[in-house]
């Protein structure tokens, strides 16, 4: 009986660090707002591991980040900054303390399928 208290905290405590995390942000992104200067548009790379992130910005700069336990699930910290990000519950944009904003970037949209009916050599 003395050991049901320390099972219940365990389930909690995987409970709780399980459901901080339902999303995977590993891809490209673009900087859509409050980009370095001349860097609007440009690429930036988010790449996760677990709790653990890796970003590098639009301008090259690179910097790890993991889950900021002291807010809400879906904020992250970059402490070689000392900013935080909020990212989106679908995972699309991240909005970072200092305004700046990336996007998901999905590539261009897939080419236009035209179907054309074959023609029939050799008909009368």
């Amino acid at each position: 009986m003395r050991c049901l208290p320390l099972v219940i905290g365990a389930i909690a405590a995987f409970t709780s660090a399980a459901s901080a995390q339902s999303i995977n942000l590993t891809g490209t992104y673009r900087c859509i707002q409050n980009c370095r200067d001349g860097y609007l548009g440009a690429p930036a790379f988010v790449t996760q591991n677990g709790e653990n992130f890796n970003l590098v910005t639009e301008n090259g700069d690179s910097f790890r980040a993991w889950p900021d336990l002291t807010a809400p699930n879906s904020r992250i910290w970059i402490d070689a900054r000392n900013e935080s990000a909020v990212y989106s519950p679908d995972g699309v944009r991240i909005q970072f303390d200092d305004g700046r904003v990336w996007q998901r970037d999905f590539g261009p949209p897939p080419p236009r399928v035209v179907w054309r009916r074959a023609s029939v050599v050799g008909a009368r």
